[in-house]
């Protein structure tokens, strides 16, 4: 076994991303205060071609040098926007029919490995601040939540490991789909 050299990766130039066909999952960031989350995430969408990026409320936006030193260049790949309000963003894509899902742990939540994705249906994700999660308000508004099952003491993760999961597991649902 030989680890690939960069040459072998085939990637994307930034324009063959721009033109190419996106996943249909839209990633909403609340009031995140970690720029090395934000970047992270950022990279995230540019590794599974996510269509867009809300960020909201607190959450920093590009550029800036704390966000570049994770997106490693994803800011300028991934098409994003700033949103003040949340719920107004939630709202603006309820209209679009986006089906929007807070990632959250609440009564009822579905697990993330029951949730079934619908053909040809866009899902936006909500994620939230590190200490406070999803505000209430906005999970009111969703069509539902979803939680990343955890067995261990802490019941918590990082956010861009959060969305990191997430976005992997509903990335392989929706592409088996295809």
């Amino acid at each position: 076994m030989r680890k690939l050299e960069n040459s072998e990766l085939h990637r994307k130039s930034i324009a063959d991303f721009k033109k190419a066909s996106k996943t249909a999952i839209i990633l909403v960031l609340d009031d995140i205060r970690s720029l090395h989350n934000i970047g992270s995430v950022f990279r995230t969408a540019d590794a599974f071609l996510i269509e867009k990026i809300y960020l909201c409320g607190i959450t920093a936006i590009p550029p800036h040098k704390e966000i570049h030193k994770t997106a490693l260049g994803a800011t300028e790949t991934v098409t994003w926007e700033y949103g003040a309000d949340v719920l107004t963003v939630i709202e603006k894509l309820k209209k679009e029919h986006v089906k929007v899902y807070a990632i959250e742990q609440v009564e009822n939540a579905i697990l993330l490995q029951d949730f079934k994705p619908e053909d040809d249906q866009k899902y936006a994700l909500v994620f939230g601040n590190e200490v406070f999660g999803v505000n209430q308000q906005a999970i009111k508004i969703c069509h539902g939540t979803i939680e990343i099952p955890q067995l261990g003491t802490k019941h918590s993760l990082n956010i861009s490991v959060s969305a990191g999961i997430v976005v992997w597991d509903l990335f392989t649902k929706m592409k088996i789909n295809d």
